[in-house]
């Protein structure tokens, strides 16, 4: 990933938006979403290589894979909510947004439970 054009990006899509406020203030919130888009794709482009990177680390060390699977989806949750939460605030629509974050932490208290019960039987292993 390259700093600079998400740098550049996002300072063209500011730009955008304050030019399309002023003009037609409606069209303004797709500037940002497309900005937006764009900023996360090139940003998905680079995680590929990290994500082989753990896979590595996950054979080498015998890890539970499906445990870490987990714990990236909720890392990824964690990220997507507050990406369209942001843009709902960039929208003036503050409440949306507050919905869209309390919906995302009790998606991840969920997704949390897997975790939980794997790590009370390894405790529970070790007391017995």
């Amino acid at each position: 990933m390259d700093i600079v054009k998400v740098i550049a990006i996002g300072i063209i899509t500011a730009v955008c938006s304050i030019v399309l406020k002023q003009i037609k203030p409606e069209l303004a919130i797709f500037a940002v979403i497309s900005g937006s888009i764009i900023i996360l794709s090139l940003i998905l482009q680079s995680v590929g290589g990290v994500l082989e990177e753990y896979k590595s680390i996950i054979n080498r060390t015998g890890l539970n894979a499906g445990i870490f699977a987990n714990i990236l989806k909720i890392i990824g949750v964690g990220y997507l909510v507050e990406f369209a939460s942001d843009i709902c605030n960039d929208a003036g629509i503050g409440s949306v947004s507050n919905k869209i974050l309390l919906a995302g932490k009790i998606l991840i208290l969920i997704m949390c439970l897997p975790i939980v019960q794997n790590l009370l039987e390894i405790i529970l292993n070790f007391i017995s």
